[in-house]
């Protein structure tokens, strides 16, 4: 059912999330500890964002499973990031195990990732499409329902208002993305529910949903963890200082001991502000 991580605050090295945690994402990779199946072995990606060379974020993807990339902890060690997304995919049945359809998808100055599923996604997957603009459909690279997703979100990023206005833009975006696929979802007569935590960063501010359209409380884990700085040193990763601003990590897992994450409602969005402020509200708010 694939994990992700996302980072939002001063610059940490990359391993700060892959490697160094006790529950690193490539620990979550073999042994996931909130999902049925604990293997996430098929492929992984890495996105992250260095302001001062480009808007728009670096990105690497394979296919191999995360436990055993020899790049991987290479590139982890010596890069640093203020932004970072981290996923270890588990493919949907029937979706190939491709380096197109590993996440994080990037377009623009955005990165996306996703935890979950669209419920009988090959039923209305033509339906979606027909939504699309022709920038957005050309956008689509590999056969995954989370690559769709993130082109919907696209044209509605496209069509928001370009203000100088935070993490609302991304909200209002992804909460219209959210409202589309339950709305044909609906249409389509579909009881199946749709599993979507949905990750959305520009580099500055950055929304992650934890949504579900059945129960609640079958809804996909998702913590998140505030503080002045994360720190790892000698095998051991903390957030300083938890009165303090300055970082923020949203994961579907906590990296670190349990008791020191916040799990997030269900239905509901972290919005991280660009001084790295957290909010924690009903998605419905936004549509």
């Amino acid at each position: 059912m694939c994990r992700f991580a996302m980072y939002l605050g001063h610059e940490i090295t990359l391993e700060s999330l892959v490697t160094e945690p006790a529950n690193s994402i490539i620990h979550q990779s073999f042994h996931s500890s909130e999902q049925e199946e604990p293997l996430n072995g098929d492929g992984f990606g890495v996105a992250w964002y260095v302001p001062d060379l480009s808007d728009e974020p670096a990105l690497f993807k394979e296919v191999s499973p995360a436990w055993n990339n020899l790049n991987l902890l290479s590139l982890a060690a010596v890069t640093r990031s203020n932004c970072i997304l981290a996923h270890v995919r588990a493919a949907t049945p029937g979706l190939p195990v491709t380096q197109l359809n590993c996440h994080p998808f990037t377009w623009s100055r955005y990165a996306f990732m996703h935890n979950g599923h669209v419920a009988r996604f090959r039923s209305i997957r033509r339906r979606l499409l027909e939504r699309l603009s022709d920038d957005a459909f050309h956008q689509i690279k590999g056969s995954t329902d989370s690559e769709l997703v993130f082109a919907l979100l696209a044209d509605h990023l496209r069509r928001q208002p370009d203000t100088h206005d935070g993490a609302n833009p991304l909200a209002r975006a992804l909460a219209k993305t959210i409202r589309d696929l339950e709305q044909l979802r609906n249409e389509s007569g579909i009881d199946d529910p749709s599993l979507l935590n949905l990750a959305l960063t520009d580099g500055h501010s950055a929304v992650v949903s934890r949504f579900i359209s059945d129960t609640p409380e079958k809804a996909n884990s998702l913590y998140y963890r505030l503080g002045e700085r994360f720190r790892c040193e000698d095998g051991i990763c903390r957030m300083l200082n938890d009165e303090g601003r300055g970082a923020v990590i949203v994961a579907s897992e906590p990296l670190t001991q349990k008791k020191d994450w916040i799990p997030v409602a269900p239905n509901c969005f972290v919005i991280v502000s660009p001084d790295t402020s957290v909010s924690v509200t009903a998605i419905e708010e936004w549509s």
